[in-house]
């Protein structure tokens, strides 16, 4: 095979893990850069992302779960591990290493009218529980450390991972989240080794989407509006 078609062919398999992130990324630079309203442009945000996932992506998405169990009580662990610092320690995330001109500052963007909307609090519960854990673990876990250890990743199983990708993939994952980064390394630590254990890519949609809808609960019922960035 030479190099344009492996390459070429390289390109074809990775779209279907990468596109639906990318235009994740997309949107929401769209939607801060030209201050679009949250509350009428996250359902769009999400109905868009959904729509490339089903159209592009579903043949590479499996949903089968093997512990189901397992998962709930991972993505449980997870959210306890992403509030605990600011419930044990407050004033904790106002230290520089988490708020500075670098990383951002722990502060939500949204107004009081989104505060207020049922109707956008509703679809961003839902996009935060369905939509996000359904992209990021497919990039995070279903392409990348795979593409990391072997560009031909289609030939290795769920679940490969070689120490370098599990790092690599850890830290990047903490690099998304900003001021949040020590509780998103965390929390890339644990969904990697539950990959690994697994070598499921629903278990880890499972455990993520567990994980997303406490913290939107959490968020919603105590008004702490800081983790919605």
């Amino acid at each position: 095979m030479s190099d344009d078609t492996r390459h070429s062919s390289e390109l074809h398999r990775s779209l279907p893990y990468v596109i639906p992130f990318v235009a994740f990324l997309i949107l929401l630079a769209a939607e801060r850069e030209f201050k679009f309203r949250p509350e009428i442009f996250y359902p769009i945000r999400c109905a868009t992302v959904l729509a490339i996932l089903f159209f592009f992506s579903r043949k590479v998405i499996s949903f089968r779960v093997s512990n189901a169990l397992g998962s709930i009580v991972m993505g449980v662990a997870v959210f306890a591990i992403w509030i605990a610092p600011d419930v044990l320690w407050p004033g904790y995330r106002s230290h520089w290493l988490f708020s500075n001109d670098i990383l951002g500052r722990p502060e939500t963007s949204l107004d009081p009218a989104a505060k207020a909307s049922v109707f956008f609090l509703t679809f961003r519960f839902l996009g935060a529980s369905v939509c996000v854990p359904i992209f990021e673990e497919l990039f995070w876990r279903g392409f990348l450390p795979r593409w990391l250890t072997n560009h031909e990743f289609w030939k290795l199983p769920m679940g490969t991972f070689s120490r370098q990708s599990f790092w690599i993939v850890a830290v990047l994952f903490a690099s998304e989240h900003g001021s949040y980064w020590e509780v998103g390394l965390l929390a890339g630590i644990l969904y990697n080794w539950w990959m690994l254990r697994t070598r499921s890519l629903g278990d880890c949609i499972l455990a993520h989407a567990v994980t997303n809808a406490c913290l939107s609960a959490y968020v919603i019922r105590f008004a702490q509006w800081q983790y919605w960035l």
